[in-house]
């Protein structure tokens, strides 16, 4: 039993695992700002536009069941709302990158040859050198 807490130990420390529970921490902080753009300001721009459309309310009875289609309509205009915002907003971060990798420009350093190396290089051109 201690091998099995000393290998969970071993699993949680471990970088990778830190690295997902601090990324699913941001990513949940990350949707809240999303969310609150598309239903606080994008939604009601485009209720301005479309004039006040709301899918909520419609609904098809049938037999006792009452089906609540306009919600469905509603929750897919907000899941393509949301996924047009996180596509804009990692455009615009990617063109942010690069137009950072472009300004850093890479360094094309030579690189550096160990000494032995050398050393066999230049006893070899003599030998090319004594030959001709």
């Amino acid at each position: 039993m201690k091998a099995f807490f000393n290998e969970f130990k071993e699993f949680i420390t471990r970088g990778n695992v830190m690295s997902m529970a601090i990324g699913i921490i941001i990513g949940g902080a990350f949707t809240s700002i999303v969310q609150s753009l598309v239903n606080d300001v994008i939604t009601p721009l485009l209720g301005i536009i479309l004039g006040g459309l709301d899918f909520t309310s419609i609904a098809i009875t049938v037999g006792s069941a009452n089906l609540m289609v306009g919600n469905f309509i509603q929750a897919v205009i907000t899941f393509l709302l949301t996924a047009l915002v996180v596509f804009s907003i990692m455009k615009t971060f990617n063109s942010f990158l690069r137009k950072k990798e472009e300004e850093v420009p890479e360094e094309e350093a030579e690189p550096e040859i160990p000494a032995d190396i050398q050393l066999l290089t230049e006893i070899r051109d003599m030998l090319k050198e004594r030959e001709n």
